[in-house]
């Protein structure tokens, strides 16, 4: 795995750490963030998309990301598309 950190929230309190980072090998987003509370995590299992099963499989989650990390989560946007620098070994 090629993992490429973005960056971590900087107003979050200490031990929390919301954080963004990219797999350049998978081109997959790789986001740390909060449990959503019971409420919220009960409304995402609810919530009905045509075509697809209702609730949230056993090997997906949900968490939540601060709205002030979207630079953050833009730069790992642009990150993605990037081809991956070689490694130099």
């Amino acid at each position: 795995m090629s993992l490429q950190f973005i960056g971590i929230d900087p107003d979050t309190e200490e031990g929390e750490s919301p954080t963004v980072w990219i797999d350049q090998e998978s081109h997959e987003f790789v986001f740390q963030g909060w449990r959503p509370d019971s409420e919220l995590q009960q409304q995402c299992e609810a919530f009905q998309v045509p075509g697809h099963a209702i609730g949230i499989p056993d090997h997906e989650a949900v968490v939540r990301i601060p709205a002030r990390m979207v630079d953050m989560i833009r730069e790992a946007c642009d990150a993605i598309e990037r081809p991956a620098s070689p490694h130099v070994g």
